[in-house]
């Protein structure tokens, strides 16, 4: 077999794992209708629901990273797939907010590998610009989760129930397992891979500490969205049904899907051509920053479109990940990519509860549900261009020319 037909093997082997995790992640922006009719749950009680997948996520970050770059991704992915199936089973038989809570995060421990497992594979195998467009495809297999997550589970509620949908989910990923220990090369185990490096040099490097506020506010503030807020926006603001709102869901997951196989296709020749993704995240940021304020000046006049338009130009700040894996050798990317992933899901788990507890607070301090929704989308934004002026200013020092860096 060809290396170009083993390599393909390995991305669709890594990419259904990854398709399957972004389904699970974003599944609750479209049960969460159901979730409050059956279970009495307000703005908070979603918010720390939808969370605790990136509570478990975010915290098997940093041992995951010593554990990629020591025992490799093969090895470690299939570890923590067998949490993501037990996790998918306990979340079916749960009776209790707090026992879907509890499962919830298992669920998102297990996953926690489904993306930094890959990147941290094709760091060591791509040049910088294969790297880009793999980390492309694969978020465009994430958004075709995520797509799935969204009529297609609409459609399936009423022959599986959500408790049922877990259990085929759970199946799927046990399959995934299999696949995984078939088509992926074996590991290559390493006893002292990147020795001495401490999380606190990455951390520190000056690329990760410019490009870390936009990744926890804006790239987090984005799939907190996606996965959550975009579906109670449609229902609870612009007052479309949860069929309307599903079909919402579906056109933006559609919309990035495209966007990022658009980037997958064209960051090669971007990079040829000099663009380096502090460049393009330069450039491509303000129009998000724009539309975001735009969404909230409309209020209820803002549909799918508008947030299918602000969630695909949020896309310029995907780069910001490879780059960073590039910044660092290759025995030390697993390490750098799970810290920097850290910071994202730190954002998504924040923004996510936070926009929760926000409207809860603003509608007890008096504001309808309409305004409440618009304020706690008005904090984002003004973090989002805390962290892009902040982006601008590290960018400018010597020692992290933008034109120079990964």
């Amino acid at each position: 077999m060809s290396t170009r037909r083993v390599a393909a093997l390995v991305f669709l082997a890594f990419a259904f794992t990854y398709f399957l995790s972004a389904l699970l992640r974003a599944v609750t922006a479209t049960l969460a209708p159901v979730f409050s009719q059956e279970l009495g749950l307000g703005a908070g009680d979603l918010g720390l629901l939808a969370g605790a997948y990136f509570v478990g996520f975010a915290t098997l970050q940093l041992p995951l990273g010593r554990a990629l770059d020591r025992f490799g991704p093969k090895r470690s992915l299939l570890v923590l797939l067998a949490l993501a199936v037990l996790g998918c089973a306990a979340f079916a038989m749960a009776g209790s907010l707090a026992g879907l809570i509890a499962a919830r995060a298992l669920i998102g421990a297990g996953v926690a590998a489904c993306l930094m497992a890959p990147l941290t594979l094709f760091r060591r195998l791509f040049s910088p610009a294969a790297q880009l467009r793999a980390h492309s495809w694969l978020l465009m297999t994430g958004s075709l989760g995520m797509l799935a997550s969204t009529l297609p589970v609409q459609w399936l509620l009423p022959a599986l129930g959500w408790r049922g949908l877990f259990w085929a989910v759970a199946g799927l990923l046990a399959v995934g397992m299999a696949v995984l220990a078939l088509a992926v090369p074996r590991d290559e185990v390493s006893h002292s891979a990147g020795a001495g490096t401490r999380y606190a040099v990455i951390v520190r490097h000056p690329l990760f500490v410019a490009m870390a506020p936009l990744a926890f506010f804006l790239y987090g503030g984005m799939i907190a969205v996606q996965a959550l807020w975009a579906g109670p926006w449609l229902t609870r603001v612009s007052g479309q049904t949860p069929g309307q709102a599903a079909e919402g869901l579906f056109l933006i997951n559609l919309c990035m899907l495209i966007t990022f196989a658009a980037w997958g296709l064209l960051m090669p020749r971007l990079v040829r051509a000099g663009w380096s993704a502090p460049r393009l995240m330069r450039w491509g940021i303000p129009p998000a920053l724009l539309l975001l304020g735009a969404n909230v000046l409309l209020g209820s006049d803002a549909g799918a479109w508008h947030w299918a338009a602000w969630c695909v130009a949020c896309t310029a700040v995907s780069v910001s990940q490879p780059a960073v894996g590039a910044a660092f050798p290759a025995q030390q990317a697993g390490r750098a990519l799970s810290a920097f992933n850290l910071v994202i899901f730190g954002g998504v788990f924040t923004v996510q509860w936070g926009v929760g507890l926000m409207v809860d607070a603003l509608q007890a301090a008096g504001l309808g549900e309409v305004d409440a929704f618009r304020g706690a989308m008005a904090v984002l934004g003004g973090c989002s261009l805390a962290s892009y002026l902040w982006f601008l200013l590290r960018m400018r020092r010597p020692a992290t020319d933008a034109d120079n860096a990964q």
